[in-house]
């Protein structure tokens, strides 16, 4: 198989990856493991990929996400070529698909249809994709939020599809009052050493937090992947202070680290 391209040539690089995976597929002479592959074992990675894009987005590594991009892209065309083996769709139809909903959802670029504005425009895509899932013949309002998104993410999609229709608090005070509620009953249960108890309630709790997260118009998972590195850079902050007496944290104490935390935290505030 060739493996010099045209420069520049979009339509030879997809047409080489998709012969590339039917290679990978074929019963003679392909990959076993590629082989043994179905929809439902190759989710995960697919699940994984888009998260490596993002991450290598929080990075700012364009070099990486060129690759990380990549690897979400094949598993486009890994499920497109699974679909087509069994008579479903193939590649092509999958990108007609989404060329199609675009060209559907922007009637003010490929169409004569115009917005006052951006809330307008906002308006008009709920609108449309709402008619799409009545074509769908989708009964409930939440029926085709996917269950297998992150569970922030669903807990925010749940509450923007309801709040769609009216219920939803009218501002975030409700829903800070809200929050304040469920942190006491999460107490409670802690106190009482309930442990089902206070799972659940720690559920209402993280689910209150991604409704405020959703009023602020702050995209949950975004916003604890970036805590999630603050607190890994400040860490590793603690461990490199530590090691230059040649000791590791399982060596200090808490006091210690936490005082090591603060520096850590003073330091980035005087770069910012």
């Amino acid at each position: 198989m060739p493996s010099d391209l045209p420069p520049n040539d979009p339509a030879a690089a997809i047409e080489q990856l998709i012969q590339i995976m039917a290679r990978l597929r074929d019963p003679q002479g392909g990959c076993p493991w590629d082989l043994e592959q179905t929809f439902t074992t190759i989710a995960p990675y697919t699940v994984e990929e888009a998260y490596e894009v993002a991450d290598a987005i929080e990075r700012g590594d364009l070099t990486d996400l060129r690759d990380e991009l990549g690897d979400l892209l094949l598993q486009v065309v890994f499920h497109s070529r699974m679909a087509e083996e069994q008579g479903a769709f193939d590649f092509a139809q999958v990108a007609a698909s989404i060329s199609d909903k675009m060209l559907r959802r922007h009637p003010h670029v490929f169409g004569d249809h115009a917005y006052d504005d951006v809330e307008d425009q906002k308006a008009g895509w709920e609108t449309i994709k709402a008619a799409e899932r009545a074509a769908k013949k989708k009964g409930g309002v939440l029926d085709d939020v996917p269950a297998g998104l992150p569970a922030l993410t669903r807990a925010v999609k749940l509450t923007k599809r309801a709040a769609r229709v009216g219920f939803d608090w009218p501002s975030t005070r409700e829903v800070l009052d809200k929050l304040r509620e469920e942190t006491a009953e999460l107490e409670v249960e802690i106190e009482a050493g309930d442990h089902a108890k206070a799972r659940e309630e720690m559920g209402d709790l993280l689910f209150v937090v991604a409704n405020l997260a959703r009023k602020l118009d702050v995209e949950p998972e975004d916003a604890l992947r970036a805590t999630n590195a603050k607190f890994a850079r400040r860490f590793a902050f603690i461990e490199a202070e530590l090691a230059k007496g040649g000791r590791t944290p399982d060596q200090s104490d808490l006091a210690e680290m936490d005082g090591l935390w603060n520096a850590a935290k003073a330091a980035e505030k005087a770069k910012a």
